[in-house]
């Protein structure tokens, strides 16, 4: 299992790659795509998409494997990354 450091880390991994994506006009990403290009084990992204979700920043549709299928932002996860994006 990860720290609560790495926790933390693959949390804002995944909300800059799906933030991101909305900037290109992507509404969404698939999990498989954030996996390989974050290079996260999927028991990790799982924990931190599930995590993001409960915090209402993003939404997830599950695989059968309990794994994300695609990630995308809501309303809220893009006022977040917004404000954050404005204080950096």
């Amino acid at each position: 299992m990860a720290t609560l450091r790495e926790r933390k880390t693959y949390r804002k991994r995944v909300m800059n790659s799906v933030y991101e994506a909305v900037e290109r006009n992507r509404p969404e990403v698939s999990g498989a795509t954030l996996r390989d290009k974050l290079r996260i084990p999927d028991e990790d992204l799982s924990a931190a998409c599930a995590y993001l979700a409960g915090e209402g920043l993003i939404t997830v549709d599950w695989t059968s494997h309990k794994t994300p299928a695609t990630v995308s932002l809501t309303h809220e996860g893009i006022r977040f990354m917004e404000e954050r994006e404005e204080r950096d």
